[in-house]
């Protein structure tokens, strides 16, 4: 619903400057009142419906396996996430973890029907039930194999996954990952995309990250 009506809003736009146009060179002054007053209302109910549907929204969390959208500057929203395993483990090569390290594999893949598409500057971090804020500890990823970047492109019903490093403390509670994709113009359609998660007010999905198989260590 949020893309059509954004879509809608941007096409509402265009014939109201076309007709705004035509009301200067004919000197329509009915016809000027009226396209901004229609311009100002659909404007006035647009962000009633984008505050009231991110103010009804309800925080997630996505359990192994359940996968969240992501709609980009284009609106396709045909890029999915999903947190497919967990493992802990002291240490990972030669680093040795000041908590505990959660090594998380995220599977990522593209529904479009024919499109290559790829995630675009994927940020990461994990939140606990404090608020307290996580992030990727890419010297412990580094003693990992060779990932894949977040970003590598994919065709249709293609999907792969990469495995991400967190050193959380060992009395963490409740970490959740949290997932963003997108440039700063994707960040700003996305504010005003009805029922998007990075809509302002909006409730986030997290995925959750205490179903995991305990390790020693990983080499």
């Amino acid at each position: 619903m949020g893309v059509l009506l954004m879509l809608m809003t941007i096409g509402g736009v265009v014939i109201a400057v076309i007709l705004l146009i035509i009301s200067f060179l004919t000197g329509s002054t009915w016809l000027r009142k009226f396209t901004l007053g229609g311009v100002a209302i659909w404007f006035g109910l647009y962000l009633v419906m984008l505050v009231g549907v991110s103010l009804m929204s309800t925080e997630e969390t996505l359990a192994l396996g359940e996968s969240k959208e992501y709609c980009g500057f284009y609106l396709d929203c045909h890029m999915h996430t999903a947190v497919t395993d967990v493992r802990t483990a002291r240490s990972i090569g030669n680093q040795t973890a000041k908590g505990e390290f959660y090594i998380v594999k995220v599977k990522v893949f593209s529904d479009p029907r024919r499109a290559i598409l790829g995630l675009l500057t994927v940020d990461a971090n994990v939140i606990d039930s404090a608020g307290n804020q996580y992030y990727r500890d890419e010297q412990a990823e580094d003693q990992l194999p060779p990932q894949p970047r977040f970003e590598k492109k994919i065709s249709a019903g293609e999907s792969f996954e990469k495995q991400i490093v967190f050193d959380l403390p060992t009395n963490v509670n409740d970490p959740r990952l949290d997932m963003r994709e997108g440039y700063g113009i994707d960040h700003a359609i996305e504010a005003v995309l009805i029922g998007d998660e990075d809509s302002i007010f909006h409730k986030r999905n997290y995925f959750k990250l205490s179903e995991q198989a305990d390790t020693v260590s990983v080499k």
